[in-house]
């Protein structure tokens, strides 16, 4: 084990004995106004993922084993917005949340002082790094055994140049050992405190960059660096808002499958209502659902003439599953339409049918369901389509209704979070369902993704904690699927979607 380096006047004398810190504190430095965003709130107290970007920060060093205590550093006026989001979210390792300085340093310095004396680990992390892993947290505090101070950094990508005033290049350093710095940046508290205290007689002191003032002022003391990540981005311009919150769906998606047991363990007593559960999507996912226990009401319009667009018919629908189980815990909306065709050739009767039955059915379902999402705390599972980031010529209104069901998912999810209702959508690449085959005719196999993955995937989102969130399911490489025929009969109201 290396010796620690934090008394000598330029870098600490070794030490025999062995680093045993008291405990370990992350502090989030949450100071940032979001000016660059252009926003009239802190950039850490906006939404991504439907929660506040702090929320998915403080949620990753509190699952953490190797945390101990947080403490919260909150731009000024907004500590009470912070302490309400910890409060809600029960996060019990935060033990303060405080309002932080004018600078990096100031803040650093009340960090500090609410650390309070004794040997501690302590990790600086930005408030706006929401993506930070469990690895990356795990090895910083591992590198504390032997290092007095370490941080995170990734390899450049680009090329970086130096610039004179008059903006011209004066020097090209090596890529190969050009770092791009992230955090968290994790110290020995004797070794921060001291590089702090020298600081304080440097009247030319200033820095953004806590590791950058143990280089500087104890220039003896090394710093390790370990890998972060690509997706460890620092929410600070308007793109990163969309990059973040793809990278969430990523991960959603990516999300590790529980055994059977665990499904059962779940889903058993659980109430699932499945609108639109007689084909593709919806059948899978019911079936797979039922399975594992749980309680299971498809409904549709050939087999229960079920009509989603209709509230009579929606409130059937409930009213019968909670009357059958006494509870209501998730509510799963698959039906929808395809229909192909230029939109100025449409007729107005086919319009009225996509517009109804894509959106307006989902709509009036959201708005019959909450009553009894509320008393389960559940969720309400939506299904956009691929094509809802571009809209493409002859499937206009398809592809407008799906694209308004990802912002009905983030809106309702933000309205609904007071009730602890959670609200999700499932984006499934282009899926063999017999809506798809109708409409497209038989595709190679090995370009579709399966309706049982779809149906799998949604499943893991339903026993999950996410709200907000646009989950992308696609095909594992070397995935085989059989087309799928049309079902001879089928309305075409409840063919799951899949286009």
């Amino acid at each position: 084990m290396t010796q620690d380096h934090t008394t000598a006047p330029d870098a600490a004398p070794a030490s025999p004995a062995p680093w045993r810190p008291a405990r370990t504190v992350a502090v989030i430095l949450a100071g940032g106004t979001g000016t660059r965003l252009g926003l009239g709130i802190p950039k850490q107290l906006l939404k991504i993922a439907g929660k506040p970007i702090i929320e998915h920060t403080l949620a990753v060093f509190e699952a953490a084993p190797e945390i101990d205590e947080i403490i919260v550093l909150m731009a000024t006026g907004h500590v009470d917005d912070a302490r309400r989001i910890v409060a809600d979210a029960g996060f019990r390792k935060v033990t303060k949340v405080i309002e932080g300085g004018e600078t990096r340093n100031d803040t650093t310095r009340i960090a500090l002082d609410a650390v309070g004396e004794g040997d501690v680990n302590i990790l600086f992390h930005d408030a706006v790094r929401p993506l930070v892993s469990a690895r990356i947290v795990r090895e910083c505090v591992n590198a504390l055994w032997t290092y007095s101070a370490v941080d995170v950094a990734i390899p450049s990508a680009d090329t970086i140049i130096q610039v004179d005033a008059d903006d011209c290049i004066t020097d090209i350093p090596v890529r190969s050992r050009l770092r791009r710095g992230q955090t968290p940046q994790a110290f020995r508290s004797g070794t921060i405190r001291e590089a702090y205290r020298r600081a304080e007689g440097d009247p030319d002191f200033a820095a953004t960059d806590d590791c950058g003032v143990v280089l500087r002022y104890l220039p003896g003391t090394p710093i390790k660096v370990i890998d972060g990540s690509d997706e460890n981005i620092k929410v600070t311009h308007p793109v990163d808002v969309h990059l973040a919150d793809k990278l969430f769906q990523l991960a959603a998606a990516q999300a590790p499958r529980l055994t059977h047991r665990g499904y059962a363990e779940e889903l058993t007593g659980r109430t699932i209502v499945v609108f639109g559960g007689s084909y593709g999507i919806g059948h899978d996912l019911a079936e797979l659902a039922h399975g594992y226990g749980a309680q299971v009401f498809p409904f549709s319009r050939s087999t229960t003439g079920t009509h989603v667009e209709r509230a009579e018919d929606v409130t059937a629908a409930l009213k019968t599953a909670f009357e059958a189980t006494g509870r209501i815990d998730h509510v799963v909306v698959t039906a929808g339409i395809l229909e192909k065709g230029a939109l100025a050739e449409m007729d107005s009767e086919t319009m009225d049918r996509l517009l109804h039955v894509n959106f307006v059915g989902p709509v009036t379902i959201a708005r019959q369901s909450l009553p009894y999402l509320q008393q389960t705390k559940g969720q309400l599972l939506l299904y956009t389509s691929s094509s809802y980031t571009r809209g493409r010529a002859r499937y206009a209104l398809y592809s407008a209704t799906k694209a308004a069901l990802v912002n009905l998912t983030q809106a309702l999810a933000d309205e609904w979070a007071e009730f602890g209702v959670r609200v999700n959508c499932v984006n499934p690449e282009r899926t063999a369902t017999p809506m798809r085959t109708r409409a497209f005719g038989e595709e190679p196999e090995h370009t579709l993704l399966s309706s049982e993955a779809v149906a799998q995937a949604s499943l893991d989102v339903l026993i999950s904690e996410l709200t907000g969130q646009v989950v992308d399911v696609r095909r594992s490489p070397g995935e085989q699927v059989a087309a799928v025929p049309a079902q001879p009969g089928a309305d075409r109201s409840e063919l799951s979607t899949g286009a």
